[in-house]
């Protein structure tokens, strides 16, 4: 049975640094870690019945105050970032670690699900309650959720790793453990490509 975590909130620091930097998000399990989770991950054949719907996993949770979850994760992963006091982030510093894109603008940032949402539905979280699926879409714990180039977060869309991995070839590591300790806390499924994608890109870490 999955334990669903309560969401912790992160707190920000700003730092004074002249240049965007990139901030530490929440820590994938090491490579030795991931390994051994891959292989305890069931492989089985995704399915899409009842079919997916965003619908279905709600975002954004209210975090803290007016905060919620999008707003969190921009405070959390920028530096030097100023909100409203309607917890909008007005500026900033961001470097979308997916291609090292820069930016002072926060509406050139999405949120991304490392593991996409129609992802999870079909590999088990079909069979999840919708505060089950709720907790999975705005967890804050796990490196699920990630601050990201909008057009990049767009074109990504909802594959597996067989589908999609960043372009900024020193994140890919990064990507694959985060994939497979959400997969693994979930306890979700895993594909046979999606597996053999994985052993690959974990191999060569």
């Amino acid at each position: 049975m999955v334990v669903f975590s309560s969401l912790v909130v992160f707190s920000v620091v700003s730092t004074a640094f002249s240049a965007p930097v990139l901030r530490a998000l929440p820590t994938p399990v090491s490579v030795a870690t991931a390994k051994t989770y891959l292989a305890a991950l069931t492989v089985a054949v995704d399915s899409n019945v009842p079919a997916y719907s965003r619908d279905l996993f709600k975002t954004w949770d209210i975090i803290s105050g007016t905060c919620d979850t999008r707003e969190t994760v921009l405070k959390r992963d920028g530096t030097n970032v100023v909100t409203s006091t309607a917890c909008a982030a007005t500026s900033g510093n961001w470097v979308s670690p997916y291609d090292g894109v820069a930016t002072t603008l926060a509406s050139d940032l999405d949120i991304d699900h490392v593991v996409p949402l129609k992802e999870a539905w079909v590999s088990g979280a079909r069979d999840w309650t919708d505060a089950q699926r709720e907790s999975f879409a705005n967890d804050l714990t796990r490196p699920q959720l990630v601050a990201v180039t909008d057009n990049l977060n767009e074109s990504k869309g909802d594959p597996d790793v067989t589908g999609f991995v960043p372009p900024l070839a020193s994140y890919v590591c990064t990507y694959i453990r985060a994939w497979i300790t959400v997969k693994h806390f979930y306890d979700l499924t895993i594909d046979s490509a999606e597996k053999t994608a994985l052993t690959k890109y974990i191999n060569a870490c």
